[in-house]
This record gives structure tokens, C-alpha cells and sequence, in this order.
């Protein structure tokens, strides 16, 4: 019988999340992160679409994902999937970036994959010492030397330079579901702040973002419901605040884009001030 395992594990020390998910079939539909994700393939093998950009990912292949990078991923061949990441907020990455640079900025990294990359066993050890919970500095000093790696070679020099490829349009329109994203929003409404009709609104949203409008509003939901789950709130009453219709269609969608339950991710938060864990066997 096939065995799935998911394993989440919050490191206080470092203040980022390392997940491992083995063994696992499910199909991540068009989303975004706001935090940074560092991950690779132990094995099987993914389609990855990233920035309108398709990749084939095997095992050895590391994945870079910025915030609001949108991306969406399945299986090939029926292949089971054994991955590793961590995730590291922005506050936390320009903490380490000024660490290593002596500049606070949040780094842009050109390619979400790297294939077969030298970086990979490296971030497999600080992947593992994490998971083991280990509280001496070999993580921090492991961390700190693989985002100098990344920093030098995955990313252009110095801080980015800001993007104008976005129209205002298109920017208002996403300050205004951001602001709004517990709120019923219509298309109607979009479509009559930024003065675009509904189709070509969908259509420019679309090819400027990366993800449809209606996407990127259940995307901003999520993230916000995780930090509610991450403040100790109950997933019935984070379903109400961040806008969704029923706490079914919550956790549906929840674990569509994070790979747990809202229950499973809240547990990782909330076992008290000596853990933050969730491994979860399913046969």
C-alpha cells in the first residue's frame, strides 16, 4: 500500500518553515507565496509552470520561488513526489541578506529552477538538521553560506531594480483586493475601477500577473489565513475573516495551495512554546 507523509517543521531559531512531503500525487493549481521558497526534488518527477515559463523537474533539481511568483505543478507519469523546502518570510530574508551583504533588501532571483545544481546537498543538510530538530548554530552557519551561494549566483548584484512592467491599472486593482480579499468582490467592481471591460480586465490581469484576478484573490486569502492559524485562531473563524463562503470550501482550497489542512498547519503553531511540528502518515 502506498504510504504518504507530510512533515512540517517551524525552526524558532531561524524563523522559517522546512516542509517534506513524501511520497505525495497532488496537483498544486496556479498560486503564489508572499515569502520565499527554497526547495528541491529527492524524487519523482514534476511539470512546473513558474512566470508563464514550463520546466520538467527531476530529482537533483533545485526550485527557487520569490514572493508573488506565481506557479503551478503536477505529476509526470504518475510518478510519486518526495520534496524538500524551506520558506522564509521577507522580513527574515532582507535580516540575512544584510547579514551577508551589509545592504537590508529583498533579492530577486532570476530562475525558479536550477537544474541538477550544486547547491542541492547543502541545502539538504541544513533541510535535515532542521527536521532534527538540532539547536546548535551548524544550521545558521549552513543557511547563511548557501543564500551567500544563492545570492552571488542565482540573482543579479545588489538590490533589484524596481519593475514597471505592471500597468497602474492593474496595480490599483491589486491594492484594492488585498485591502479587500474578506469581502464579497465582484468582477463588475474591478472592471469598473480600473475602467476595463471584464474580459480584456482578465485577459491584461492575467499576462501581467501571472494568475487570473479571481487567483490571486483566494491567494491572498490563504496567505493571510496562515497567519491567523499561525496566531492560534480556529480555522472555522479564519475561514469567516479572510472571505471564504463555508469552512468546507476553506479547507478544500486550503490544502490545495499549502498541501495540509487548515487543522494540520495550525497544529505546527499551536503544541506549545517546545514544539512546532506536524508529521502526518496517510496509507
Amino acid at each position: 500500500m502506498n504510504r504518504e507523509v507530510r512533515t512540517v517543521v517551524y525552526d524558532k531559531d531561524l524563523k522559517l518553515e522546512a516542509y517534506q512531503f513524501e511520497g505525495i500525487m497532488q496537483k498544486f493549481p496556479n498560486h503564489f507565496h508572499d515569502y520565499y521558497v527554497i526547495g528541491f526534488i529527492e524524487e519523482g518527477k514534476r511539470h512546473l509552470v513558474c512566470n508563464n515559463e514550463e520546466y520538467i523537474l527531476n530529482s537533483g533539481d533545485m526550485i527557487v520561488f520569490n514572493p508573488h511568483d506565481p506557479h503551478a505543478c503536477e505529476q509526470v507519469d504518475g510518478r510519486k513526489l518526495d520534496y524538500r523546502c524551506i520558506n522564509i518570510q521577507p522580513e527574515v530574508m532582507q535580516e540575512y541578506v544584510r547579514e551577508i551583504t551589509g545592504q537590508a533588501y529583498l533579492p530577486r532571483f532570476t530562475a525558479p529552477v536550477l537544474y541538477q545544481s550544486e547547491l542541492v546537498p547543502s541545502l539538504h543538510e541544513l533541510h535535515q538538521i532542521i527536521l532534527d530538530e538540532q539547536s546548535d548554530f551548524c544550521k545558521e552557519e549552513l543557511l547563511l553560506l548557501l543564500l551567500d551561494q544563492m545570492l552571488k549566483e542565482c540573482c543579479d548584484p545588489g538590490p533589484p531594480e524596481p519593475a514597471h512592467h505592471v500597468t497602474f491599472e492593474i496595480r490599483q486593482l491589486c491594492s484594492y483586493i488585498e485591502s479587500r480579499y474578506a469581502e464579497n468582490i465582484t468582477l463588475n467592481e474591478l472592471s469598473e475601477i480600473s475602467g476595463i471591460s471584464k474580459y480584456h480586465l482578465l485577459r491584461l490581469f492575467t499576462r501581467q500577473k501571472g494568475i487570473s484576478p479571481y487567483r490571486y484573490l483566494e491567494t491572498i486569502r490563504i496567505n493571510q489565513a496562515k497567519r491567523l492559524l499561525e496566531q492560534g485562531l480556529q480555522p472555522i473563524d479564519v475561514a469567516v475573516q479572510t472571505g471564504f463562503s463555508d469552512q468546507s470550501h476553506f479547507t478544500n482550497f486550503f490544502k490545495k495551495l499549502i498541501g495540509l489542512t487548515p487543522k494540520q498547519y495550525s497544529r505546527v503553531f499551536n503544541h506549545g512554546p517546545e514544539s512546532a511540528r506536524l508529521q502526518e502518515s496517510v496509507q
